[in-house]
C-alpha cells in the first residue's frame, strides 16, 4: 500500500512536469509576428514628453534624442 501510494504520487509529478512542458514548448513555438488590430492615437507633445523622459533619464543618447525628435516633428499632425 505504501508503494502504491509512493508510485501514484510519482506519476502524479510525471504528470505535471509532463504538462508543464507541452504549455512551455507551446510558448516558445509561437510566432514572433504581431498584429495590432486597433491604432492608438498619441499626439506629438506625448511622443516628445515621453522622448525627453527617456533622454533624462539615460535610457537614450542625445544623438538618439536628437534624430527621435527630428522623426517626430517631421510626422504631420
Amino acid at each position: 500500500m505504501f508503494n502504491e501510494r509512493l508510485t501514484l504520487k510519482k506519476s502524479q509529478k510525471i504528470s505535471a512536469a509532463l504538462i508543464m512542458c507541452a504549455f512551455l514548448s507551446a510558448c516558445a513555438s509561437s510566432s514572433n509576428r504581431v498584429t495590432v488590430q486597433e491604432s492608438t492615437k498619441i499626439s506629438k507633445g506625448q511622443e516628445l514628453s515621453d522622448l525627453l523622459r527617456a533622454f533624462n533619464e539615460k535610457a537614450i543618447t542625445e544623438s538618439e534624442y536628437l534624430k527621435l525628435r527630428k522623426i517626430i516633428m517631421q510626422r504631420p499632425q
